[in-house]
């Protein structure tokens, strides 16, 4: 079958109101994470989609594992449609997460208010990942009204644990084998197809000393010094790690960020427990085990140059890095060619310094990348800061690229 790409981008134009008002809908229900009560919009979510003729799966993480985790609640959508018998072609994922993090200050436009100017979509997940909630349906949409495929499948994965690491989102799904795409495509931007990505290492390390009256101090040990002394010892690592280079393009040397850090009981008192979180970022030549071994010995090491300073280290999260697979070629090929068609100028296969969800797909086999509706860069969306925003010109571009690769890969 020949696909008539125009009638798809025409469709796809003649419903963008309709697509836009779909995206403001989604963004002006709050998924802050933490807390982490996802449920309401999955909920809404699953609403939406029936309005579209779409049946969504509700996949209810138990209560007691989200408590768990950190989160208040995670249902994790799945909405199937098969074009013709099963083993008939492949079946092709689309994921995009809907947990984000709390929006923070510095705020000029309403956070949930998906407010419009000059062309630009304002509020919290509108460029990471809601708005390919909406790229994602939208392509299906139109590649069911207008390419008509026979054969294969789609999967729309809508997922809600992307900030605490995925394992309770799109890994929880494929741990009960609830879905066993051939192909994937996850939330991503509009001008690149990221092939591979950093792993993360996320760690919680308690320092602890003795509380004493701030009058005495000699009669305490200062757990906040204890504190400092281990964190000049992991910052003097962060520097050494720019001489270790990735030979992925897009990626360039690991790094490790200290995001929190809280203890003390007042200001007259000597702080006896002091607990940092750290973010260690490991390119996709490093082996984890090796990384972490080698923080813990950092920390243990620092830690015992300090009398009566004593720690404890605990592993909040081990993510892999995405590396490449060899079946990845059919999606980057018909992305990249739509892109450049759409885009009108060449988008590259990279990597990317971030961690994704994608990562747990690659664990099982199941080739993969990354594309959606963005920007160039991470920066330019303000994702994970003030003023997050989409061009919707970039949404329907990319809705665009998205239904006419589907149909080279379905038709």
């Amino acid at each position: 079958m020949t696909t008539d790409y125009t009638a798809l981008d025409a469709w796809i134009d003649q419903h963008f109101d309709e697509e836009v008002r779909f995206l403001q809908a989604l963004v002006r229900v709050p998924t802050d994470t933490p807390p982490g009560n996802n449920a309401p919009h999955a909920e809404r979510t699953a609403e939406l989609l029936k309005d579209f003729g779409y049946e969504a799966e509700k996949h209810a993480v138990p209560a007691a594992d989200v408590l768990a985790y950190g989160m208040e609640s995670i249902t994790n959508l799945i909405v199937r449609r098969p074009y013709g018998a099963p083993g008939s072609g492949r079946t092709i994922a689309l994921n995009a997460h809907g947990d984000v993090v709390p929006p923070g200050e510095g705020w000029t436009h309403d956070p949930y208010g998906a407010e419009i100017v000059d062309g630009k979509m304002y509020g919290r997940a509108t460029a990471v990942s809601k708005s390919d909630f909406a790229s994602f349906t939208f392509a299906v949409r139109a590649l069911e009204a207008m390419a008509r495929p026979t054969k294969g499948a789609v999967e729309l994965h809508f997922t809600y644990d992307e900030e605490f690491g995925g394992e309770l989102g799109p890994g929880w799904l494929l741990k009960h084998g609830l879905t066993k795409p051939d192909l994937l495509i996850a939330a991503g931007f509009s001008y690149e197809v990221v092939t591979a990505h950093n792993g993360c290492l996320q760690m919680e390390v308690t320092v602890h000393g003795k509380m004493a009256h701030a009058a005495v101090p000699h009669t305490g040990v200062d757990a906040l010094q204890g504190a400092v002394h281990i964190l000049n010892a992991l910052y003097a690592q962060n520097d050494a790690y720019k001489k270790v280079t990735s030979n992925v393009a897009g990626i360039q040397h690991p790094y490790l960020n200290v995001g929190r850090i809280e203890g003390g009981t007042n200001t007259n008192v000597v702080p006896g427990k002091v607990t940092f979180r750290l973010d260690r970022r490991m390119v996709p030549e490093e082996n984890p085990v090796e990384v972490e071994a080698t923080i813990r010995r950092v920390i243990e090491q620092a830690a015992a140059e300090r009398a009566g300073i004593s720690v404890d280290i605990k592993r909040l999260l081990l993510a892999n890095a995405m590396t490449p697979l060899a079946g990845n070629a059919p999606l980057v090929q018909a992305i990249q060619k739509h892109a450049q068609a759409v885009l009108g100028e060449p988008v590259p296969a990279v990597g990317t310094p971030l961690y994704t969800d994608v990562r747990l797909y690659g664990e099982r086999g199941i080739p993969g990348v990354i594309y959606g509706a963005g920007p160039r860069t991470v920066l330019e969306s303000h994702a994970k800061r003030a003023d997050e925003r989409l061009d919707l010109d970039d949404l329907r571009r990319a809705t665009q690229v998205i239904a006419r690769a589907l149909s080279d890969l379905l038709t």
